[in-house]
Parts: C-alpha cells; sequence; structure tokens
C-alpha cells in the first residue's frame, strides 16, 4: 500500500497528466487485489460520466460510457455517483441498475461491480472508482482499504489536475470579455497546417472607436463597449474561432467553407453585426470597425506569414480609410515595410534634430518683389538635403504627421521672430498641415501657441491645406477646423486645387481666402488652349469671390506673361527662387521684399482686400 501511495504521489509531484497518473492507479490497485480490474470515471458538471483510465478494460466498453448521465438506473458507477455513495452490484446480470448496460460487460465476463463515488470537496461527485469481479461477490476488507487510499490519492491528483485547468484557462481567456487571449491566439496559430494554400484565413479587427469612448465617457463605458463587441464577433463568426489580442483588437481564424469562400462577405457580415448601436451604461455607441485578412497562400511556409499578411492589410485599411476591409495582396506588404522605414527614419530625424524649414517665395509678377514665403519640410541626411517627397509614406501616419508639423512651427515662428527683428518687411509666411492636424481638434490653438511664444503675430501666418484634406469626404471637422483658423486671424490656403474633385462651388460652404493653382495646370499653359482657359477663368472667378490666386511652378518666362496677362498678380515656382534654407532666405528677403509703404493697395501681397 505504502508503495502505491509513494507511486502516485511522486507521479503528482513531478506534474504527470491526470490520465497518466490514473492509469498507473489502476495497475497498482489490480496488483494489489489480484483478479479484480480497475476502472475510473470522472463526472462533469451537467452529471455526464467519461471515462478515464481501465487499463484492463476494452476500449470500446469504456467508449459506450462516455456522456451517460449519472443515475438509479446507470449500472454501478453511475448510481454510485447519483447517490453518492457506495453501490456493490453482485450479480450484474440480475441487477436492474444494470439493465442498460448488462450486455456491455456480460460477453466480457465481468459478471460483478463495486463501485465508490469520488466526492468534491462541496461533496460533489467529481468521478468513481470501480472494481469489476469476473465472479459473483462484493469488495473485501483488504479491497476496501486499497480502494480509500486509490480515492483520496486520486482526489489529491484531481485537485491538481484542476488548477492545472484553471491556471491555463485564466493564461489563455481574456479576462474582459472572456474571449481566448492572445496567449491562445498564438497557441492555435502555431497548430495551423500551412500545407494546403487556401485552407484557412486570418482577419484582424480593430475596434476604431474605442479611445474615443473611453476619453469621453470613461473606461467603464469603454469596458462594456469591448464586452459586447466581444459577443457580436462571436455570433457573428459562428463557429470559426475569435481571440482578442489586444486593447481594441481581436482576431478571427477562418476554417469553414463557407466563410473562405468569399472573405469580403465574411468582414460584410462581422461589420452588420457591429454595426447597431450598443446601450454601455446609459450611453448609446456605434461600435466602429476596421479589418485587414488575408489567406494561407503559396510560399506561406509558416503561420507567422499569414499573420503579418493579415497585420499589413489592416494597417493599409487604416491609412486609406477606417471603417473598411483590406485583404492582402502580393506587393502590400512591400509598400507597408517601406512606409515603416520612413516612419523610422523621419522618426530619427526628429529626435536627432535633423528636420529643417526651406522656404520659396511668392512673389509679384510685375516686379519680382517678394510678398510672402511658403515653408517646406526637408530633412537632413548627412550631406543630404531630402524634400518630403522622400519620406511622404511616413506622414500617413498620425504620431509622425502631428510630430513634423509641431516642429516645422517652432522653426517657422523661431524664422519670422528673427526678421522681424532684422526689420525686413516680412508680410506672409504659409505652413502645410495635414489631415491628421485637421482632425486632431485644436490646430488653431496649435498654431496660435507656436507663434505666439515667438511673440509672432498670427496675421502674418496663412495655413496651406491641400484640396484632398480640403474636401475631408464630407467631413464637418475640416469645415470647423478652417473656421476656426480664420477666426483667430490666420488665412486660409487651399493647395494644389485642381488635382482632386474641388470645386468653386464648394468654396461659398467652405470659405478659404487663397487658392494655389497646381503646377499641372501651369505646365501646359503655353500648348493647351483648355489649360490656359481653366486658368484664366479661375482667375476671374476667384477675383469675384474675393480669393486670392497664386499659381505654383512657374518655371519660364512665357508661363509668368502669360498668367499676368490672364490678370494673375502673384505667382510661385523655380522661375523665381528654388525652395532654399534660412540663411539664402534671409538674403533673399534682404534684396528683393516688398516694402509696403511703397506698394498700391491692390499689390499688397496676400494680405486681405489685395488683388
Amino acid at each position: 500500500m505504502l508503495e502505491l501511495q509513494n507511486t502516485i504521489l511522486k507521479m503528482i509531484a513531478k506534474g504527470d497528466s491526470l490520465v497518466t497518473t490514473a492509469e498507473r492507479m489502476c495497475l497498482e490497485a489490480e496488483k494489489l487485489a489480484p483478479g479484480v480490474i480497475c476502472s475510473i470515471l470522472t463526472v462533469d458538471t451537467a452529471g455526464l460520466i467519461h471515462p478515464l483510465a481501465g487499463p484492463g478494460l476494452p476500449a470500446a466498453y469504456s467508449a459506450a460510457l462516455d456522456g451517460v448521465a449519472i443515475g438509479p438506473r446507470a449500472g454501478s458507477c453511475g448510481s454510485a455517483a447519483f447517490l453518492r455513495t457506495d453501490v456493490v452490484a453482485t450479480d450484474i446480470a440480475a441487477d436492474p441498475s444494470w439493465a442498460a448496460f448488462r450486455h456491455l460487460a456480460l460477453p466480457l465476463g465481468l459478471v460483478a461491480c463495486w463501485s465508490s463515488p469520488i466526492l468534491d470537496a462541496r461533496g460533489e461527485p467529481a468521478g468513481t472508482f470501480a472494481f469489476y469481479y469476473r465472479e459473483q461477490r462484493g469488495p473485501t476488507a483488504r479491497e476496501r482499504e486499497i480502494v480509500e487510499h486509490c480515492v483520496h490519492l486520486f482526489m489529491i491528483a484531481l485537485e491538481r489536475h484542476q488548477r492545472v485547468i484553471e491556471h491555463e484557462r485564466r493564461a489563455y481567456t481574456d479576462a474582459m470579455t472572456g474571449m481566448p487571449n492572445r496567449a491562445a491566439f498564438n497557441k492555435a496559430l502555431e497548430a495551423l497546417d500551412c500545407t494546403t494554400p487556401g485552407d484557412w484565413a486570418l482577419l484582424v479587427l480593430d475596434l476604431d472607436n474605442l479611445k474615443v469612448v473611453n476619453d469621453t465617457f470613461g473606461h467603464p463605458t469603454g469596458d462594456c463597449l469591448l464586452r459586447i463587441v466581444a459577443r457580436r464577433i462571436a455570433d457573428a463568426i459562428g463557429c470559426e474561432r475569435a481571440f482578442r489580442i489586444g486593447g481594441d483588437e481581436f482576431a478571427i481564424i477562418l476554417q469553414s467553407a463557407d466563410s473562405l469562400h468569399d472573405l469580403d462577405r465574411t468582414a460584410e457580415k462581422l461589420f452588420s453585426a457591429l454595426g447597431s448601436t450598443a446601450d454601455c451604461g446609459g450611453q448609446i455607441i456605434v461600435p466602429r470597425a476596421t479589418i485587414g485578412g488575408a489567406v494561407l497562400s503559396h510560399g506561406d511556409r509558416v503561420a507567422e506569414r499569414v499573420r503579418q499578411n493579415a497585420d499589413f492589410a489592416l494597417y493599409h485599411a487604416k491609412e486609406t480609410g477606417r471603417g473598411g476591409f483590406v485583404r492582402y495582396w502580393p506587393g502590400l506588404g512591400t509598400n507597408i515595410t517601406r512606409r515603416l522605414g520612413d516612419i523610422r527614419d523621419v522618426d530619427a530625424a526628429l529626435r536627432e534634430d535633423r528636420i529643417e524649414a526651406y522656404y520659396q517665395p511668392i512673389v509679384r509678377l510685375d516686379t519680382r518683389e517678394i510678398v510672402g514665403l511658403e515653408a517646406l519640410c526637408r530633412m537632413r541626411l548627412g550631406d543630404e538635403i531630402v524634400s518630403a517627397a522622400r519620406f511622404h509614406e511616413a506622414t500617413k501616419d498620425v504620431h509622425v504627421a502631428t510630430a513634423l508639423t509641431a516642429r516645422m512651427l517652432a522653426l517657422v515662428a523661431a524664422d519670422v521672430r528673427r526678421w522681424l527683428e532684422m526689420g525686413i518687411p516680412f508680410q506672409h509666411v504659409g505652413v502645410n498641415v495635414s489631415s491628421a492636424d485637421m482632425h486632431g481638434g485644436a490646430l488653431d490653438r496649435v498654431l496660435a501657441a507656436a507663434f505666439e511664444r515667438e511673440q509672432v503675430p498670427l496675421d502674418h501666418v496663412i495655413v496651406e491645406v491641400t484640396e484632398a484634406v480640403y474636401m475631408g469626404d464630407g467631413d464637418p471637422i475640416v469645415q470647423r477646423a478652417i473656421e476656426a483658423l480664420r477666426a483667430r486671424g490666420m488665412r486660409v490656403a487651399l493647395d494644389d486645387f485642381g488635382t482632386g474633385f474641388a470645386s468653386l462651388t464648394h468654396l461659398l460652404t467652405v470659405p478659404v481666402d487663397i487658392i494655389k493653382i497646381d503646377k499641372s495646370f501651369i505646365d501646359r499653359l503655353a500648348t493647351s488652349n483648355a489649360s490656359k482657359a481653366i486658368v484664366d477663368g479661375l482667375i476671374q472667378i476667384a477675383r469675384k469671390l474675393d480669393i486670392k490666386v497664386v499659381p505654383e511652378g512657374i518655371e519660364t518666362e512665357e508661363q509668368a506673361r502669360l498668367l499676368q496677362a490672364a490678370g494673375s498678380v502673384l505667382g510661385q515656382g523655380y522661375l523665381f527662387s528654388k525652395p532654399v534654407d534660412r540663411q539664402a532666405t534671409t538674403a533673399l528677403l534682404l534684396g528683393r521684399a516688398q516694402r509696403l509703404g511703397r506698394a498700391s493697395p491692390r499689390v499688397k501681397g496676400l494680405a486681405r482686400g489685395a488683388a
């Protein structure tokens, strides 16, 4: 008996599995009680039997008992668990509790059975420990002693097993939503077979408005939203597996033919499930999400590659327009890798103070006097100065865009302060802002603070917004931002006009002060009657709307002549100067800045009321 006890305790201490421990326990018990056949069953919380160990019994016999409900007529074991007491059937053939099961036992020569319940700390049935006999009899005193020890040892093993299960459950379950967590996702991903292309797919879903909800209504409301979203995802995907892998990020492994057949339709089901209003503690919120997806393809030797592709697709979806679905395609990863590389380069340049402001003059076409400047972002790479076009992809990242704007504002404001202190008749500087700046909600305050720190009056500032940002997909945030800028005394210029889909009628609802005609029109001015007609018309209509016009990209005297003949007063381009650094700009201003006292009101730069 001591040997049995020591053997089982060692197995428990070593962390052997419950099945292995139970099998060994049966074998040791059978050695101590020759002629008996030992069996251990477990009982789940629903009261169903599950065979755990029975090395002396045929597998088919044990399988036939799996899922049987405990009860007074469920054989010796089912009855013992149900009654919570020993049950002895000295003659299985005649025992009424065996009526439904004797056909399984008798052909095996099992004619009697004694079963003892295994009760947990609350007195609930956790399993049974049984001895089968090949003759009609009940247990001996020795056998009762053996079983008493075995039941005690098994409870120790079972409790350890349950602690391990609970630990694993907590380790692999998200406490907030009850979903499998990132650790469970990683484990599931590692187990996926990557030999057959198209066999499975991965969707990565990002909840777009969680931060806004947390900031506006508090984290309890955000937590409620997460739980609702988790339930809706689980309901929408049916038999597929879903995981919460981050604060606002979920992953879904798709393996059913129906889900894989049309990934777009599967994503649409998720959007549809999420799209209705949710009551989060009295706050009515509509969950918004963006989804990226990837299918196991040729060359995807490991599941991690599919995961990376899905992440690339999600990143692209968020950058190109939140609220949609993007499926990974070859080449997308290369583009995003390049963008991430650009982001790293710009981050390093910001940390190392290698972002610089260059300036291109805006001049009067008749006198070539400088009436204003456009500030342009440049990055220093060793001895090379690179334009923003080289790291344009990085500016699609919200954090990079806002950081670059903040650095440029500080540089430009400091430069303007120097020029004013030098007595230069400085008029205006245009600063470019991005979509991220417009949607930040406080652009006017950010700009005002930057220039007020250097004691630069805001009437020296022109905010340049590209046509794409200006249209903003009908977003009222852009309109409010422009109104706030103009209310503070700053002028707003619509940059790259003509490259997108803005119209002069739109300017009636979201007015600006200046239109900068894109270089593409100016390039064709001398060779295309259509381009000349468009530019002439823009200049005349803008004048009637009291909007100033600055043609960009002027490179030849012929272009300057045609623009002047069309009524344009101002211009910008390489004909007058390339973008240059602060020192060169200072020299240009000292030699060519327009002195307002000598100018007629019609040509006072970009001032309100000027032509």
